[in-house]
């Protein structure tokens, strides 16, 4: 009688796959979410219309915009989007050319896999060739002065020349360096940080053209004065005082139960309101403001004595939106009326005023003397051109923040990944043991940003490619690229294509990190419970065969 050893058979408590084969799968879900957005590199690319959850429509060529929108069950997959995201939100450009570079690292390291390479010799491989190549970007990186408008114009453009916008010329380059440079703050040795979340607004008004979209030197809001027919809606520099306290009677923490005996104590209880708020006010108007700005409520009365006076007020205001008005006129938001100071007094804005613009009406606190946030002001025929236009400037603006952070330019057109791509195809010669053929791998997987620009642009890409690697042959000539738009092999330089050196180093930094950590994926293991049918019976607890059960079964004769 044959003896088997027990044996455990698992029914779909939980799904493995073997090491190769998960390789195999997480190389394939990551190029294939590198190929979804590949056609989008350059500024021949191809546009991704998506329909999103709500029925809306996406026309765009962001990378990031494409990603967030695709629904993907494999996890390696997800973890690719994730990369674009992170891209996006650390230097805001280069979301593409991520996971195009990722997918590719992922690709040449394929061969190896089916060779039985241990995924730690690859990745050790990847990091010496990451070390190297950030070490070619700071040798070839060209430094910029970035009160040179021109230059910063001109990175700027060659950035989003990619982009939907890129038609428009020195529009949105301009506002984005308009911007940027009226919130940034200097940290001292040249260094300037701007926060451009918190700082710059960008307001979105369909109506009008393109041309008419502007950086104004203050901030502007879709709030009207309470009071129109009272409260003035022009004032000529003044005087702002910023609260984020209520201006009416002050209610109990806990509900209040009050027993009056007489019919005077309702009328005492009253005039007690109108005292506590006729108090406030005089605290407020103690300091002459010409405009009050609470994000809480204001009462009736409360809008009564500052009418009298001539005090135009807003209500319930954004706390973002108060904090850019206390950065553009110099105010201190106060918590309480009783704390207010004439230090607290914002007297920087030159202009405050309420304009109708299509349906509603926008207040406006313009011409501020130096103003720390600014609002830029975007019109367009429709929404879905405003928010391509929202994209490209959020791109924009965060390249040149990126500029005015680490002012280091590199090549564009793919010259800097021929670069990189020649200088460690060199240095490979000099690595030791299996590591030499993984991190000529990787200098191969550089060409395929130069590759993908060639292919979008509908050239012959054998021939240009083997021109490009011709000229970078041997580490020199490292500004020669590809100009994306007429298809010449040209000096990026005199063509003025530039990118940022904080944008190129984050997208070989991200895309290396991220290869590496898919490679020693070794397992999936899902935990998800699969949903049972109604009226379905109990999932069967794992059953171990015996001996007895095996004697059991039907034998095949030999």
């Amino acid at each position: 009688m044959a003896l088997h050893a027990p044996v455990l058979v698992m029914k779909d408590s939980m799904k493995r796959e073997s090491g190769a084969k998960v390789h195999q799968a997480n190389i394939q879900a990551a190029k294939a979410v590198a190929d979804i957005i590949r056609t989008t590199l350059g500024p021949r690319s191809m546009l991704k219309m998506l329909l999103d959850a709500g029925g809306g429509i996406v026309v765009t060529n962001d990378g990031n915009a494409i990603l967030r929108e695709i629904d993907i069950a494999h996890p390696a997959a997800k973890s690719m989007i994730e990369l674009s995201r992170t891209q996006d939100e650390e230097v805001g450009d280069g979301t593409t050319s991520v996971i195009v570079l990722a997918g590719e690292m992922l690709h040449v390291a394929q061969a190896f896999i089916d060779k039985s390479y241990h995924p730690t010799v690859i990745c050790r491989a990847y990091t010496k060739a990451l070390d190297d190549a950030i070490a070619v970007l700071d040798k070839i990186a060209m430094p910029v002065d970035v009160n040179d408008r021109t230059a910063m114009l001109g990175l700027v453009k060659s950035s989003i020349g990619t982009k939907f916008t890129g038609q428009f010329g020195d529009l949105i380059a301009d506002l984005a360096i308009d911007a940027t440079t009226t919130a940034g703050v200097d940290l001292g040795q040249g260094m300037r940080e701007v926060d451009i979340k918190k700082y710059i607004k960008v307001e979105k008004v369909p109506g009008g053209q393109l041309e008419d979209s502007t950086v104004l030197k203050g901030v502007m809001i879709n709030k009207d004065v309470v009071a129109p027919g009272k409260m003035r809606r022009k004032i000529v520099n003044p005087r702002i005082i910023l609260l984020d306290s209520p201006i009416e009677y002050k209610k109990g923490e806990n509900q209040t139960n009050a027993e009056l005996m007489k019919e005077e104590d309702w009328q005492v209880l009253l005039e007690m309101e109108e005292e506590y708020i006729k108090n406030l006010c005089a605290q407020i108007l103690k300091f002459k403001p010409d405009l009050v700005i609470t994000e809480k409520g204001l009462s009736d009365l409360a809008i009564h004595y500052l009418s009298k006076a001539g005090v135009s007020a807003i209500r319930r205001l954004r706390k973002t939106d108060n904090n850019r008005i206390a950065k553009a006129c110099g105010a201190v938001i106060v918590n309480r009326p009783e704390e207010l100071q004439e230090s607290d007094v914002g007297t920087g804005a030159g202009l405050f005023e309420v304009k109708k613009i299509g349906d509603e009406f926008f207040a406006f606190v313009v011409d501020c003397k130096d103003p720390k946030a600014c609002t830029v002001l975007l019109r367009g025929a429709s929404k879905d051109v405003l928010n391509e236009v929202e994209r490209n400037l959020q791109d924009a603006m965060s390249v040149a923040r990126n500029i005015l952070k680490n002012p280091k330019l590199l090549p564009g057109g793919g010259a800097t990944e021929l670069t990189v791509s020649a200088t460690l195809k060199q240095k490979s010669s000099s690595v030791e043991g299996v590591e030499k053929w993984p991190y000529e791998a990787a200098a191969l997987a550089f060409e395929a940003i130069p590759r993908t620009l060639a292919q979008n642009c509908g050239l012959n890409v054998i021939r240009t490619m083997t021109q490009l690697q011709g000229k970078h042959a041997n580490g020199e000539n490292a500004w020669v690229g590809l100009d994306g738009r007429s298809g010449d092999i040209v000096d990026m330089k005199e063509r003025k294509i530039w990118d940022s050196y904080s944008v190129k180093a984050q997208t070989f930094k991200t895309a290396i990190e991220a290869a590496c950590m898919l490679l020693r994926i070794d397992d999936i293991v899902s935990g998800i419970k699969k949903k049972q049918a109604p009226g379905a019976s109990a999932p069967k607890q794992p059953q171990i065969e015996t001996e007895g059960d095996a004697d059991n079964e039907q034998m095949i004769p030999e």
